[in-house]
């Protein structure tokens, strides 16, 4: 037994805390990178966007996957922001006002989103429009990645960034080591204050994303079938 259990002998239950919520923590990261890819999917074979699909890297930083993220992400805003300006463009003003009235009939907005695409396109598949109301009528780009992207940020440069994700394999004494450089009682409970705050904002505006994902994807694959 390390001295300073001897010492704090409530140590060793915050370690297994520390263990336990920097494996929450690389759980939500991970769906996130799964939600990531199927957006850019839908984005690639529908609206003709060519976003790179991303891996989470077990030999890096949570810092080093955060800006992983953040980067598809900011790619996701940029594409969607230029399918705006694409609509803006092509179409006359009263139609692209439509597009954002809530009043308006969602099927005449997709008929017009699609018509869009059509044209920028040469050819759109039948659920391009589909998408791209779904995209441009929802707060998934104005609110949703936004936040998620500002938290990883946090995370990132939190106590929390520079800790290896494969660091769980190595045992407890090195991953208190990694994020503290030492056991001192004050500082496992400084550790695990920030851990529990950053995962459970982050978590709360995962569920968000991972959410408005699916709603776009069900709609995809209620379409092909």
């Amino acid at each position: 037994m390390a001295l300073s259990d001897l010492l704090y002998p409530d140590n060793p239950k915050r370690r297994q805390e520390l263990i336990n919520l920097h494996q929450e923590l690389l759980n939500c990261m991970s769906t996130n990178f799964h939600a990531t890819n199927e957006l850019a999917g839908v984005l690639n074979e529908h609206l003709g966007c060519t976003i790179t699909h991303i891996q989470m890297r077990e030999s890096s930083t949570v810092k080093e996957n955060c800006d992983i993220i953040i980067q598809a992400m900011s790619e996701i805003q940029h594409q969607v922001q230029k399918i705006d300006s694409d609509m803006k463009e092509k179409l006359e003003p009263v139609l692209y006002q439509k597009l954002y009235d809530i009043k308006e009939p969602e099927l005449e907005k997709i008929a017009i989103a699609h018509k869009v695409f059509s044209i920028v396109l040469g050819e759109a598949t039948s659920t391009a429009g589909m998408v791209a109301i779904k995209l441009l009528g929802s707060n998934l780009i104005t609110l949703t990645v936004s936040k998620l992207v500002s938290l990883l940020a946090q995370i990132g440069a939190s106590v929390l960034g520079g800790i290896s994700i494969t660091i769980l394999g190595l045992g407890i004494e090195m991953i208190l080591h990694a994020i503290l450089g030492a056991v001192e009682r004050n500082q496992l409970l400084a550790a695990v204050r920030s851990y529990e705050k950053h995962l459970a904002e982050f978590k709360a505006a995962s569920e968000k994303y991972q959410r408005a994902i699916h709603e776009v994807t069900s709609l995809v694959r209620k379409q092909v079938q």
